[in-house]
């Protein structure tokens, strides 16, 4: 069995900003070189100093919303991306200096479908199997398997162009693990797909983990990540927030459940009253308007809270309960959704 280890991973990326003269072809070279040297290029930070250290034959998932740096750990990880400064590791391999062995040992699913539309499904696996030296009855046998047990049998001998987008999905997986690859990357596999086609894939990828393989999935669903991840870590900004298992992590904000109010106005009064309260653990204000109240307990806790606000002579217009989740950890850390 093979682990992922990286450590202190940096990504930034720069681009050059369109110069209108220069991009039209008419400005001479002398005034092109003007151009460039004045405009200095936008840096856009998408690691910054991301360390991990993946068990063989674990699940683990990394959380975050979109931008969150989740995709390009994934593209350094597997030969797609440079790092500006940092090292990675596939087993003992380090990725950027041993990139044909880490490639033998990795498959991976794109966040998006990368599929040939003029090759049927068994053709895509099939040329997948060559590609990866296995000879033409290994090929065959394992590509059978694979339209079986993703439920495309039927559809095996026809263009993947009129594929609906799970079914894409599902070639896309079947693809990766085609040569029987000992890390598999998802990159937010589930995204876009209906429950049903959600929970056959969360079956194949808990079934490919118990033959001894590590899983790394990339997501934002917090659903998937508790369901699937042994341990996972949460990112925002290209930073570790957390690391831990889902139980661990959800044990580790306060009170467990959290109460978030919209109110009228906010008062100093009635966010020290919140505080107090029992089973109460923490009390945050909210863009100006609105409280945070993390606490042991969740309807019971309404209300007492709405007797809060009514003697600071505070509007209560709404109380939403959210139950223990890696939800609240993260809006305990950043103050804002995972899927912002």
């Amino acid at each position: 069995m093979i682990g992922i280890r990286t450590h202190d991973l940096r990504k930034v990326y720069t681009s050059a900003p369109p110069f209108a003269a220069a991009a039209s072809g008419f400005a001479p070279p002398t005034v092109r070189a003007r151009q460039k040297k004045k405009q200095p290029k936008p840096e856009i930070v998408a690691l910054d100093g991301l360390s991990l250290d993946i068990a063989a034959g674990e699940v683990f998932g990394l959380l975050g919303p979109n931008g969150a740096g989740k995709s390009t750990t994934v593209g350094i990880l597997t030969t797609r991306v440079r790092p500006t400064s940092g090292q990675a590791w596939i087993g003992e391999h380090e990725v950027w200096k041993e990139q044909v062995a880490v490639k033998r040992l990795i498959g991976v699913v794109a966040q998006r479908p990368n599929l040939d539309f003029t090759l049927t499904a068994r053709e895509i696996l099939l040329f997948h199997g060559a590609y990866f030296g296995l000879d033409s009855g290994e090929r065959t046998k394992r590509a059978d398997a694979l339209l079986e047990r993703f439920k495309l049998t039927d559809r095996a001998d026809q263009m993947v162009r009129g594929f609906s987008g799970g079914m894409m999905q599902r070639l896309s997986i079947a693809r990766a693990m085609m040569h029987d690859p000992q890390v598999l990357f998802l990159d937010e596999p589930s995204a876009g797909l209906d429950p049903q086609t959600r929970l056959l894939l969360w079956e194949i990828i808990r079934e490919y983990n118990q033959s001894g393989k590590t899983v790394l999935i990339t997501t934002h669903n917090m659903e998937e990540a508790d369901a699937l991840s042994h341990r996972l870590a949460i990112i925002d900004h290209g930073r570790m927030i957390a690391l831990g298992t889902p139980s661990e992590l959800k044990a580790s904000v306060p009170g467990g459940y959290l109460l978030r109010l919209r109110l009228g106005s906010n008062s100093p009064e009635l966010l020290q009253k919140l505080q107090s309260l029992p089973g109460v653990r923490e009390v945050r204000s909210v863009d100006g308007n609105g409280a945070d109240v993390y606490a042991d307990r969740g309807g019971s806790l309404v209300p007492e809270v709405a007797s809060a606000a009514l003697a600071a002579s505070v509007e209560l217009r709404d109380v939403n309960i959210l139950e223990p989740s890696l939800e609240n950890l993260f809006l305990h850390h950043t103050g804002r959704s995972l899927r912002e």
